[in-house]
Formats: C-alpha cells, structure tokens, sequence
C-alpha cells in the first residue's frame, strides 16, 4: 500500500524549541489526527510538508514522491486550509474561480461552482460578508477543486459552529471514500479527530510520542478506578500515569497488563493525551 505521507527523521531546531526525529506515515486512503498541546510541533511538522521551513534534517515524501517547493506537478493534487481564510476580503466566489484557474493546471472550475452550491456560499457576497464557516468551506472547495488527492489542514475547524464542524467533518469522510484520497488534520478539538480519524499522530515537545492507528489506542489503553490497597496489586509495567484522590485512584493503564478482576472503563483520546503528558507516573 503507497503511503500518502511517509516522514523519516524530520528535525528543525529553533531558539527555544526542537522539533527531533519525527517519523509519521499514513497509508493512502485514511484520516490522519495530529494531537497536542500548544507549541508541540504540530504547525512546523505541517510547514515542513508544504516546504515553509528549511530542514535540519530528515525526508518528507508527499504521495510517493520526495516533496520540492518547485515540484508543481506534486502540488497540484495537494489542498492545503489553514485556520483562516486568506482570500482577499474583497472578492466573490467568481473572482477567487478566475484566480484559481490562472494558478492551477487542474483546476476544475463545475467542481469548484458545485462545491459552492452544496456548501450554500452566496456567490454575490464579498468574502469579507461571509461568517467564519463560510470562510472555512469556502476554503475547503477550493482546496477539494484542483484534483487534490491528499488534505493538509491545520486547525481547520476551530471556531466552528458544532453543525458547520460536522458538516466539514462529513466532507472529509466522503473525500476518503475514494482510496486514493487522504486527510492529515491538526485539532485542539479531540472529539472531532475521534469521529473521523483512522491513524492519531501525538506530539509533545517537539518529539513523537505515538504514531498509530486510533482503534488500536482504544483497544490499548483504558481508565482503571480503584482503591489505593487494591492499586498496589496492579503490574507497575500496566501503569502509564496514574493520579490519586481521597477516595482512590484513577489511572490510565494498559488492558492486556491488569487482572481481568478489575474493571477497566473506555479511555477517550483525549484521557490518553492528557495522562501521556500531565499525571504523574506511579
């Protein structure tokens, strides 16, 4: 299977932060989630993709080829959306198809109106009339209107309505319903990445802390809720992180590792992240 992002030993090295060895792949025809806290790296590792920052060192392959800002061939089946709308304020959705098609050989113009006719964009508005959503879907036709086979989008839906986010969220899945598509999407909003995602990549401090599918983290890890007597018969090695209370202790543990007597309750993505990084280890 062609992986449609394949990252090997990226590191870029910046005065008060080191983003070190990350390695992330992403089989086409799947959802990637980036998850972290702010400053962990994820917006370098996305300006690296699309060549915004010169390298220290490592390789970036961008669906199956070495990825070269001058590769204009490559970019035009990669749509990119940032968390904001960059289109200048004053045009409509027929100035922003004519400048398009001037930039993009594939540009595919039926797509782009047809896009806009689902997403519900008044074509006689000046951008600078649209509400952040129709910002945001504007945004996204035109990133789904050049044969773009791979999805690069930063925070794309933070700030988001929850119904617009669930019908951005819909679109996304219907992009990857061809196999040849696939999604690399950055959130602070974790429930969202949870509905769509098939792989949760997770940076901390600049350094990869996993990269793999999302079933295989749920089927993993999950929230143990115990005495502290009963706690001290637990496998340390189950242990990830653990927090203690009045009444008891609550932990994020490995299924496979804890006597099937106690009861282990579903961890979310977001209870991982959050143990991985703020609770303290036994």
């Amino acid at each position: 299977m062609e992986n449609a992002i394949n990252i090997k030993g990226v590191t870029k090295t910046y005065d008060a932060f080191q983003l070190e060895q990350v390695d992330i792949k992403l089989p086409s025809g799947y959802i990637m989630g980036v998850i972290g806290e702010n400053g962990a790296g994820k917006t370098t590792v996305i300006k690296a993709m699309l060549g915004l920052v010169h390298l220290d060192a490592g390789q970036i392959e961008l669906l199956g080829k070495p990825f070269a800002v001058q590769d204009r061939e490559l970019k035009e089946h990669i749509g990119v959306v940032m968390d904001s709308c960059n289109f200048p304020e004053d045009m409509r959705v027929k100035d922003i198809d004519k400048v398009m098609a001037s930039c993009y050989r594939t540009w595919n113009r039926a797509d782009f109106h047809e896009y806009a006719l689902k997403f519900r964009l008044p074509e006689d508005k000046k951008i600078k009339d649209y509400s952040s959503g129709m910002k945001m879907k504007l945004s996204i036709a035109v990133a789904l209107s050049h044969d773009s086979r791979l999805l690069i989008l930063d925070e794309a839906t933070t700030g988001l309505d929850p119904i617009v986010r669930d019908e951005v969220l819909e679109i996304f899945r219907d992009f990857v319903q061809d196999d040849r598509n696939s999604v690399f999407i950055s959130s602070h909003i974790l429930s969202d990445l949870e509905k769509i995602c098939d792989y949760i990549t997770f940076l901390h401090e600049g350094k990869v802390i996993f990269s793999e599918s999302k079933d295989s983290l749920l089927e993993t890890y999950g929230i143990l809720k115990c005495s502290k007597a009963d706690f001290q018969a637990v496998d340390e090695a189950a242990v990830v992180a653990c927090r203690e209370g009045a009444f008891g202790v609550e932990a994020l543990v490995k299924r496979a590792g804890v006597n099937p007597a106690f009861t282990i309750d579903d961890a979310s993505i977001e209870d991982i992240m959050v143990y991985f990084v703020k609770e303290g280890t036994r």
